[in-house]
């Protein structure tokens, strides 16, 4: 008996997810003060006045009958934008998502115990895999801790996706295929893919009930590698999962019909727990300079990473690694919670195996190998074409800041993220002369499913303080309370968008409503003000905090001349990623990159000054 009520005191990972609050929908009212709000800075008082009318029409006309059919919507559903935002923000997208959308990020082991060295590959890639199944073990068995935001439980299901998930493209639409069960649920696919010189392989992690250990994995990957580098290079299938979305669907039915076969090796890939990429290229790397590892996380060898998959772990010749991410099945603190817990097991153990050596007689990693013709073989080779071309226009910079970071700017009782997103509005004021309109990640997981909501950065009291700063004329006093004014309205936002309460998804709940009842599309959504404040994904700087840990990743710019901007903020550093197109004349990540670095310094010396 005893044993029974230990076990039931134990909280299960996914035990609160049926008594999570559904997503409100935020009263219309609030929405629109809020949208009007945020779109003075791009608009003259001409240009406010015409925008302002329109928005009165919209709450007293169609607006609000859509509004009803949202709250209808609401009623039946425990979170009324989930399937929604699924497709309009990933699945129904037809550009190569891989690109545009993937997500990925250095691995910062060479902080500690793995400083970048040629031939350990396969050591610290067994070693990161095997912590790697057993946090999938934890999932299965629910041990994985339930987070929290203050006393508020947050909501886990993105956790489910991790693993065993993947997209599978369509002519029209993708779909996300997830394999994952917890130990209660049943049973739930073990095996591993491995993608290594062009070529497919998978083992199982499992073996006769027990999990694979370092030594037994690294067994199974020195084979696959021993066996890559002797022999001929394999076709590269994974470089087609860069295609966009309609051609890769039409390619891979054409795949599949030329033996059933085919399918069956593509089922085995989705299945799969994730994704391991021997990457022959080796980074350079220093903890205050990650930018080379991103940018072949992000954009390198397309043969060797499955670009649908949830998670691809990039394991590159010099012992470095990085994470790649499909990402449609979660947003990134989900991997950078798992990433965490693991790193923390790879340090406890200083980067070593410590179990027993002893290798079990396991089978050996079967090779997929897949029917191909002459067409998919030119297919292949004119996506690649096409890949290089694009990733060769990427500019990636991701730099350490490091004279000080998250205990300084607390000491100072600022908030650490506020911050640097007024920072990175003043760096940009600088560079282009204008205020940026930008989109900052806020997380909704307090509510069932709940993922993520708009912040908008770009503040009318942002912009005052911004010019404050760049205006000789100014006292330090007036800076400092024009920028605690800035302070404060971001603090806000955050809160109301964590909250619920903020307004992006709400119009775009509206905007959708009118798409389904094949209504015209209402006047506010093609106004110019929607666009040039960043509506209809149309921001100029994407921006995201990657949290308070090692981990930090990196996705592409929203638009042609943007940035996007993502951020880790530990104790001593803020690490920085940004990336731009280079062949956008206007925009540069490096000097966006330098230019905040020097902001970080002024707002700093801002409230040193002010306390003398």
């Amino acid at each position: 008996m005893e044993k029974q009520v230990l076990e039931s005191s134990e909280e299960r990972t996914f035990q609160y997810q049926d008594s999570l609050p559904p997503l409100p929908v935020p009263p219309l009212d609030e929405s629109l003060s809020k949208y009007l709000d945020s779109v003075k800075p791009f608009l003259n008082q001409e240009e406010y006045q015409r925008t302002e009318n329109i928005v009165k029409k919209f709450e007293n006309g169609i607006g609000k009958e859509l509004h009803q059919k949202l709250l209808e919507r609401a009623k039946t559903r425990r979170n009324w934008l989930e399937d929604w935002w699924l497709n309009v923000a990933y699945l129904d997208l037809r550009i190569s998502t891989q690109i545009n959308c993937n997500m990925g990020g250095p691995g910062p082991y060479i902080e500690h115990c793995w400083p970048p060295k040629e031939g350990t590959q396969i050591e610290r890639a067994c070693v990161n895999i095997w912590h790697t199944l057993k946090y999938w073990e934890l999932l299965r068995a629910e041990k994985v801790p339930i987070e929290r935001s203050g006393n508020a439980v947050l909501d886990m299901s993105q956790f489910r996706m991790l693993f065993n998930t993947c997209k599978v493209p369509g002519i029209t639409r993708d779909s996300l295929c997830n394999y994952f069960k917890t130990m209660t649920e049943g049973e739930c696919p073990s095996h591993l893919v491995v993608l290594c010189r062009g070529r497919v392989f998978a083992f199982d992690a499992i073996h006769e009930g027990n999990m694979l250990t370092a030594p037994e994995i690294s067994r199974q990957l020195t084979y696959i590698q021993k066996r890559c580098h002797s022999e001929p290079d394999g076709p590269g299938l994974s470089a087609l999962t860069s295609n966009e979305r309609t051609k890769w669907a039409e390619i891979r039915d054409y795949l599949i019909s030329l033996d059933p076969k085919n399918l069956a090796h593509l089922e085995k890939i989705q299945q799969s727990l994730f994704v391991v990429s021997l990457d022959d290229s080796s980074p350079h790397a220093t903890p205050e300079d990650y930018t080379e590892i991103t940018r072949l996380g992000l954009g390198g060898d397309p043969t060797v990473r499955w670009g649908d998959k949830s998670y691809n772990s990039i394991f590159f010749s010099n012992g470095t690694s990085s994470a790649f991410c499909d990402h449609s099945p979660f947003d990134a603190m989900a991997l950078i919670t798992m990433l965490s817990s693991t790193e923390q097991k790879i340090i406890e153990n200083e980067g070593k195996w410590k179990g027993s050596d002893k290798v079990r007689d396991i089978p050996w990693p079967e090779e997929l190998i897949f029917t191909l013709d002459q067409k998919i073989i030119n297919e292949i080779e004119r996506t690649k074409e096409i890949y290089y071309e694009k990733v060769s226009d990427l500019q990636l910079a991701c730099y350490a800041f490091t004279s000080f970071g998250k205990a300084l700017i607390k000491k100072r009782k600022l908030h650490p993220d506020t911050f640097v997103q007024l920072a990175l509005q003043l760096a940009y004021y600088k560079c282009h002369g204008r205020p940026g309109c930008c989109y900052e990640t806020a997380m909704t997981r307090r509510f069932y499913h709940g993922r993520t909501e708009t912040i908008r950065p770009c503040t009318m009291e942002a912009v005052e303080w911004c010019k404050s700063m760049l205006d000789h004329s100014a006292t330090n006093h007036e800076r400092l309370q024009l920028m605690h004014a800035a302070f404060a309205k971001h603090n806000r936002m955050r809160k109301d968008c964590e909250n619920g309460r903020g307004f992006d998804r709400h119009l775009l709940g509206l905007l959708l409503i009118a798409q389904e009842q094949r209504l015209p599309v209402p006047e506010l959504f093609v106004d110019p003000a929607f666009t040039a404040s960043g509506g209809g994904g149309n921001f100029v700087l994407s921006t995201s905090l990657t949290g308070y840990t090692r981990f930090s990743g990196c996705a592409l710019p929203m638009v042609h001349h943007g940035y996007g901007f993502f951020y880790a903020i530990r104790d001593d550093r803020i690490v920085v990623l940004c990336s731009s197109w280079k062949s956008c004349p206007e925009t540069s990540a490096e000097v966006l990159c330098r230019t905040l670095f020097q902001c970080f310094q002024d707002i700093l010396q801002l409230t040193v000054t002010s306390q003398l």
